[in-house]
């Protein structure tokens, strides 16, 4: 968008889409947008030029927009442990896997959100980051979720534009949907340790919510 036409901080901050209301947004002076912040287990979609961030350790962000019409979305996942101990049909296989059910239902949000808003299967540029081995005393969860992505992805039939996925750090993201371009910042180990600890509490609510029979990530 030109510098001209850009909103600036006295810009009110443009309508979200109904049912997002409750994703926090704020002003970066950074970028010059309003900018939805997601925590673990949150999806934003917008319209509008403004830009969606995120800290993933282990987590995946799948970032798809149409630009064609100028809708795009982000969401931030992780698989839960799978119960099964990898014996039998394990995580891959959606009629009984778990994880994968979580994780196709975050997929599965932030795709039927975008068609809502007229996008199309065939226009969807999709980008995917996160799934990093942050700390080495931790299993690599991070895997499991790029793995799980990629053949999500795959057997939707959907193409993936560009990825930075794995590897040993956090990485901080800001996704801006009108035009699919991303910023990513590797962080420092420091602040591996920090993001590990939201991990693991965010895999404890997984793990208790996995108790009961329906899947029910978003609120």
């Amino acid at each position: 968008m030109p510098a001209a036409a850009r909103p600036s901080h006295g810009s009110a901050c443009p309508p979200s889409i109904p049912g997002f209301q409750g994703i926090h947004r704020f002003w970066d002076p950074a970028s010059e947008r309003w900018t939805a912040k997601l925590l673990p287990g949150e999806f934003y979609v917008t319209r509008h030029d403004e830009a969606i961030a995120t800290v993933l350790g282990s987590c995946i962000s799948a970032c798809i927009s149409d630009r064609r019409i100028g809708c795009g979305g982000m969401n931030h996942f992780m698989l839960p442990e799978d119960g099964g101990g990898g014996a039998g049909n394990g995580w891959t296989d959606p009629a009984t896997g778990l994880a994968t059910r979580y994780g196709s239902h975050a997929m599965e949000c932030l795709i039927n959100e975008l068609l809502k808003l007229g996008g199309k299967r065939e226009h969807f540029e999709i980008k995917l980051f996160g799934g990093g081995r942050i700390l080495a005393s931790m299993t690599d969860v991070g895997a499991r979720n790029a793995a799980f992505v990629r053949a999500y992805l795959k057997n939707e039939g959907l193409k993936v534009a560009a990825e930075d996925l794995g590897d040993i750090y956090p990485r901080r993201i800001i996704y801006f949907p009108d035009t699919g371009r991303v910023r990513v910042r590797r962080l420092q180990p420091l602040e591996a340790t920090a993001i590990a600890d939201r991990e693991r509490r965010y895999q404890g609510d997984l793990a208790r919510q996995s108790g009961g029979g329906d899947v029910e990530l978003f609120g």
